[in-house]
């Protein structure tokens, strides 16, 4: 066991028993905030082997670390709560399948998760940044944790889709407590809604594939026939064909 494991083992506070959801939170943001704390030393502190004789050095020390411990807890909290809202993910189903009675449809994370994979191995591309690629299609739907996967057939305009879907992003954005990772998540995402680069098209392509992908895998195991999937990314088709 780790010195890290046996500190978090010995606390007392965290091995109590919790029942209540709003407990086991409360837990998890605990042992969140003192991994943090753990794993990252305060650097205006001195090395490990140093000594601190003074009495008023490590008061001190005392009060940096106390400082930055409170900075942690906002962070790693933060964290927890984006995380949290992000499991709806997992749990919304994809309309379009659900509309076309296919048992057990995939979820939005499944789709954003098979997406960033494509990604991940593609080929390189001159001009491209794959790594970018692979960000943004694992937060190009991310919006939907809030307000679900809006298909075509629900009849809402694309801008008040699009209104909705960046209202949710910025509620998410300020979930995870704003700073350089939910201003990153933020203009991924804008990029990949206003198709603005090359890495937005690409993305998109992918998204493309992923559903005829899936939609050949539904009709083979469950003998369904989905054409209209097939024939809304027909100018893709075309597009590979050539």
């Amino acid at each position: 066991m780790t010195s890290g494991s046996q500190a978090l083992c010995s606390k007392t506070s965290l091995t109590t028993p919790v029942s209540s959801c709003t407990a086991r939170f409360n837990f998890l943001r605990r042992i969140a905030n003192r991994t943090v704390r753990m794993a990252s030393p305060d650097p205006s502190g001195p090395p490990p082997s140093s000594k601190m004789d003074s009495a008023p050095a490590a008061t001190a020390a005392a009060s940096s670390s106390d400082a930055g411990a409170g900075a942690s807890s906002v962070s790693a909290s933060s964290a927890i709560d984006f995380l949290h809202l992000c499991h709806r993910l997992k749990t919304t189903k994809r309309t379009g399948w659900v509309r076309r009675g296919i048992g057990d449809p995939e979820s939005v994370a499944d789709h954003m998760y098979r997406m960033g994979v494509m990604a991940l191995i593609a080929g390189d591309i001159p001009g491209v940044d794959r790594d970018r690629c692979v960000k943004m299609a694992i937060v190009h739907d991310i919006a939907e944790a809030i307000v679900g996967d809006i298909a075509p057939s629900d009849g809402v305009p694309k801008l008040e889709k699009s209104r909705r879907e960046k209202e949710a992003l910025e509620h998410m954005c300020s979930v995870l407590g704003g700073g350089s990772r939910a201003k990153e998540i933020g203009e991924l995402w804008m990029d990949y809604e206003e198709n603005s680069s090359p890495e937005a098209k690409v993305v998109k392509d992918f998204d493309k594939v992923e559903m005829i992908l899936q939609a050949l895998e539904y009709e083979k195991e469950q003998g369904i026939n989905l054409d209209e999937f097939f024939l809304s990314t027909a100018g893709l088709c075309r597009q590979i064909s050539d």
